[in-house]
């Protein structure tokens, strides 16, 4: 799947958020995030995030994962090692110091974002999370694995999926998101994150460039799936 992105913003779209210096007193309405690392209980937030890319992207009718499908094959490895999610939070308060925040393989990335206006989620309490709480709701996620560039000799991060819920789209979050990836191969010594971009989702390429991403035109993605896959079986 192509890594999402917000589609293009309305007229009279706000002003990008500005973050509250640590210390400082929030105005307006405060937006308090946090990504860290998929856990086993999340599989159900997670599955819901993945039918809604599907329907963002107009492939619903290729998504077939089911919640027990993701559970029985995320979580087989150490984090980083292999299928690795990074889950974004949202509460209207700060995050408390929980088993979350000492996650011996990834401390979470915490920001406070000032918005202008309140966010009107009409499914916050289908998105509930355990942490923050009890105000704190699944915003997004992030998705990614270890490949490797015989080029550069070095492993690299590719990013399968990246999604912000509607509501919560246009604030920076996806940002956050990808820089938690990015800083991740930096800290792992890693040479390179990639992902794909869907050729109509302008608004997409355009937040990607801005990001310092360089959009490989000359290059196609080549896949074998379904009966294509399976005839290789006896063969």
């Amino acid at each position: 799947m192509a890594a999402a992105a917000p589609p293009p913003p309305p007229t009279g779209a706000p002003e990008a958020p500005i973050d509250v210096p640590l210390g400082s007193i929030p105005m307006g309405h405060p937006l308090f995030s946090r990504i860290r690392l998929a856990q086993p209980g999340d599989v159900p937030h997670i599955h819901k995030l993945i039918r809604q890319m599907a329907v963002f992207e107009r492939l619903e009718e290729q998504c077939i994962a089911t919640e027990a499908s993701l559970a029985s094959t995320l979580f087989n490895s150490p984090p980083f090692q292999s299928f690795t999610i990074l889950v974004l939070e949202v509460s209207p308060t700060p995050f408390p110091n929980d088993a979350h925040s000492n996650n011996q393989f990834y401390h979470p990335a915490v920001k406070t974002l000032n918005l202008d206006l309140p966010v009107d989620d009409p499914e916050r309490n289908i998105f509930r999370s355990d942490g923050g709480g009890g105000d704190a709701s699944v915003a997004g996620f992030v998705l990614f694995f270890p490949n490797f560039s015989t080029f550069l000799g070095k492993p690299g991060l590719y990013v399968e999926d990246l999604f912000v819920r509607e509501c919560y789209r246009r604030k920076g979050l996806g940002k956050l998101l990808l820089s938690a990836v990015a800083k991740q191969a930096v800290k792992m010594g890693y040479g390179r994150v990639e992902w794909v971009v869907l050729d109509w989702n302008v608004n997409a390429i355009k937040f990607y460039e801005e990001m310092g991403a360089k959009i490989l035109q000359e290059w196609r993605i080549c896949r074998l799936t379904g009966d294509a896959l399976q005839a290789y079986h006896n063969a």
